[in-house]
């Protein structure tokens, strides 16, 4: 008689462990988000793996999936952040269109309603494919709890393919609880375009031909190899490189053949200087609509300058510009084989990179400011004082401005900033940059609107011994919103003015250092006592509220409205 009281081992998993197992596959670390019950299967999963793989407790979903796309700038691998259904994902789609416009890998996950009520509106019922279909690369379900491996693993290749962003995947909540017996799933190998030796054979011929060469460079798919690689290029070839909108780090700003940066308050002399350029060899940007100045550094369709155009995404190839020679292809495979290129010993365009270099170095310079505090000064000293590696993330508004024109990134991946303009992205991908890199310095930059925004987050810097710098610039008003107005309809000042906390009582409510500076003078102490605290700071900056740019003030906006005078 066979003995039925022993039964076989059994392989059996929730699928909320067969979910945390196929993160694990993928090597993620930490996941960022808010609880939500749509997936206390996967919470619970998480259970027993949460030394290895971190759940980071946000206060709002829009600061979670900014977390998560900061991530995914500053390793390459796709950012995680789970969310509830209906109003958790709501609110997390402010970071998908981040990740979405900056080509940024990242994965998030929705628990949705379960499987027997779908369609019926359920309790924060949303369709999560319809919703997210136009924000992100693919938005799927999973209905099948024996499908999540194939799922996670397309959907974390998908967002790393090509041109990179963001993938959503909801699951019902009945979908994480069902047991199912099913083998893990080895990650997907993404295969990275690569440019022939033709195109770089023509790429060195059209070389040959030009006098005002360019190199544009921005995008994602870079890495601290491939920017080592640029640098060998750009050396041999004696070539000036301009970089794109908030990719500053691709370049050391402080080499001879830097050029500037072109984007927000782009000086008018890069800008020209694009316009004046016979060949643009752009590698890893869209150029978008930032970079050139409003679509009016080159023309539309055809460009006046022959424009080689990089990039790994074929569908943005042509999307805007009909490139002379478009290639389909990453930055890092692309640098690679460029810096194998034969070096030119006296390129003729070496007056005309030297000319680039010195009007960058002409804008840098800054002119001793009038005002009680002015922010180039700050920005020089920041320069001075902190080491080449620190991280420095601002979010949206003019007062980027000074940071973008006078701060200078030295190594890869020092800067995080939204190509988006999303307001409130600062403080969380500083946040996720001390949880990735503890050991560096993070300095989160801010506008009083845009702190708000997500300033909440101080308290989880705080609860996870994290020591960002928070150095807010508080001009009692929406800047960006105010020049435009002011250019527009001058005098006709409506709905940007701000009324705002006691900024220092706000940051030491969560257990933050914190203080007040008013004057110049007083920054350089200041920001020592922020570095010294060992925890969260914030130094609220105190600047006039009619000061837009570095050159113009509400004065002058007003008065070039109005036009000369009869």
């Amino acid at each position: 008689m066979i003995d039925t009281s022993v039964q076989a081992p059994t392989t059996m998993r929730s699928g909320g462990e067969v979910l945390v197992a196929a993160l694990a596959q993928q090597g993620v670390d930490l996941i960022f988000g808010v609880p939500g019950e749509s997936f206390l299967g996967a919470l619970d999963a998480l259970y027993d793996r949460r030394d290895a793989m971190r759940f980071i407790v946000c206060r709002h979903e829009g600061a979670a999936a900014h977390m998560a796309e900061a991530y995914g700038k500053l390793t390459g691998r796709p950012g995680v952040c789970m969310v509830t259904r209906g109003p958790g994902a709501a609110q997390a789609a402010i970071g998908i269109h981040t990740a979405k416009q900056d080509s940024t890998p990242l994965v998030l996950l929705v628990g949705q309603v379960a499987r027997a009520h779908l369609g019926r509106e359920a309790w924060q019922e949303i369709d999560v494919r319809t919703t997210f279909s136009t924000l992100a690369k693919a938005a799927e379900q999973i209905d099948d709890p024996r499908r999540i491996p194939e799922y996670v693993g397309r959907a974390f290749a998908t967002a790393l393919s090509g041109r990179p962003g963001p993938v959503v995947l909801a699951i019902p909540e009945d979908v994480l609880t069902e047991m199912v017996d099913v083998a893990d799933a080895e990650p997907l190998t993404v295969a990275a375009p690569s440019p022939s030796p033709e195109q770089i054979a023509r790429v060195s011929a059209m070389l040959d031909q030009a006098q005002r060469p360019l190199v544009l460079v921005g995008g994602s798919c870079w890495d601290a190899a491939a920017c080592t690689d640029l640098q060998t290029f750009a050396e041999a070839q004696g070539l000036p490189v301009v970089t794109t909108f908030r990719r500053q780090d691709v370049f050391d700003n402080r080499h001879p053949l830097y050029a500037g940066h072109a984007g927000l308050g782009m000086d008018r002399a890069l800008a020209q200087r694009i316009r004046d350029a016979d060949l643009l060899l752009a590698i890893g940007p869209r150029l978008g609509e930032t970079s050139t100045d409003g679509y009016t550094l080159l023309a539309i369709p055809k460009p006046t300058q022959r424009l080689i155009h990089v990039h790994p995404g074929s569908e943005e190839l042509g999307r805007v510009y009909a490139a002379d020679l478009p290639i389909v292809a990453g930055p890092a495979t692309t640098v690679r084989a460029l810096a194998a290129l034969p070096p030119r010993a006296a390129p003729p365009w070496s007056d005309w990179a030297a000319a680039a270099q010195a009007d960058y170095l002409h804008r840098l310079r800054r002119t001793p400011g009038t005002r009680a505090l002015d922010l180039t000064a700050v920005m020089a000293h920041l320069r001075d004082v902190l080491p080449a590696d620190a991280i420095v993330t601002n979010g949206a508004g003019n007062y980027t401005i000074w940071v973008h024109r006078y701060y200078q990134y030295l190594p890869f991946r020092t800067q995080l900033a939204p190509n988006s303009g999303s307001m409130g992205y600062g403080l969380p991908a500083a946040i996720a940059a001390k949880l990735v890199h503890p050991e560096r310095v993070v300095i989160d930059f801010a506008g009083d609107g845009c702190f708000l925004m997500t300033g909440q987050e101080l308290v989880t810097a705080v609860r996870y011994g994290l020591d960002p710098i928070v150095i807010l610039i508080n001009n009692g008003s929406y800047g960006s919103i105010r020049a435009h107005q002011e250019r527009v309809y001058p005098t006709r000042v409506i709905a940007t003015d701000l009324t705002n906390p006691d900024f220092v009582a706000y940051a030491h409510a969560f257990g933050a250092h914190a203080e007040r500076v008013e004057t110049t003078a007083q920054f350089p102490d200041a920001f020592a006592r922020a570095r010294a605290a060992g925890r969260a700071a914030l130094i609220e900056l105190v600047v006039d509220s009619d000061q837009l740019t570095p050159e113009l003030d509400v004065a002058a906006v007003r008065a070039r409205a109005a036009g000369p005078v009869a």
